[in-house]
Parts: C-alpha cells; sequence; structure tokens
C-alpha cells in the first residue's frame, strides 16, 4: 500500500473497548481518533468506520508478553483481526503494541489532567500508528 492517498486506521483491541487512531498516509502524523465497545457489532462499526474516513489500511497492535512470547490475549487480538479481515476489503497489518497503554497512561497522567480508560485506549492507538509509520511508511 505504500505511495497510496487515503486514511491509515490503528486499533488497540481490548477485551472490553477498541482504541482507534487515523493518520493520512501523506501527512503521517497519528491522531486519536475514538473508542468503540468491543461488542457483538464492533466489527459492523469499524467497517462503517473505514467507509466514512477512506480508510485504505488497517493496523492492528499486537499485543506480546515482555519476552516476546504470544499470551492469550495475543491469540484473542489475531482471531479478532481475522474476523475483521474477512469482513472489510482493506489490507490489515500486525504492529507490535508491547507497553503502549503504559506508555499512554503515563502520557496522560504526565498532562495533570483527568482521563478515562478510553482516553488510553486510543492514545494507545496512535502510539501503534506512529510506530507503524515510522518503521513502514
Amino acid at each position: 500500500m505504500a505511495g497510496q492517498d487515503g486514511t491509515i486506521l490503528a486499533l488497540d483491541i481490548g477485551a472490553a473497548r477498541i482504541g482507534l487512531a487515523l493518520s493520512s498516509r501523506t501527512a503521517r502524523i497519528a491522531s486519536p481518533y475514538k473508542t468503540i465497545a468491543n461488542t457483538a457489532d464492533s466489527v459492523q462499526q469499524l467497517a462503517t468506520i473505514c467507509e466514512q474516513e477512506d480508510v485504505k489500511e488497517i493496523v492492528v497492535g499486537l499485543p506480546r508478553g515482555m519476552s516476546g512470547q504470544e499470551t492469550a490475549q495475543t491469540v484473542a487480538v489475531r482471531t479478532y483481526g481475522d474476523r475483521l479481515a474477512a469482513v472489510l476489503a482493506v489490507p490489515l497489518v500486525w504492529q507490535d503494541e508491547t507497553l503502549t497503554s503504559v506508555k499512554a497512561e503515563e502520557e496522560l497522567t504526565r498532562r495533570g489532567k483527568p482521563y478515562r480508560k478510553e482516553d488510553i485506549d486510543a492514545l494507545a492507538a496512535t502510539y501503534i500508528l506512529e510506530d507503524y509509520l515510522h518503521e513502514n511508511v
């Protein structure tokens, strides 16, 4: 997809929520977008977002253990990603997400303003997208 215009959508998939971040491929600036509930209709919600935002690629944060090993959450995220890929005609790529939620919570705490768990998820998705853009685009 390199060189193609459009939007890249990053996902930080958790058991309860999915954090979303967007970047235009040309501007290469990742921004928190929103958080949606990880429910039975979340794949359809993501399909709608992909259409509305002209998404050309989806980057899914892949969680791993501190030693790089796969965990139960890794399996759950891969399964969700496979469901998403089966529904959407948008390429899906995996990006390591090690410690992005920790980094997001630390950043929000440093800002000294109240924040919600949803804010952590959307900011973590932004870090996933920034890492992807830095390494691949």
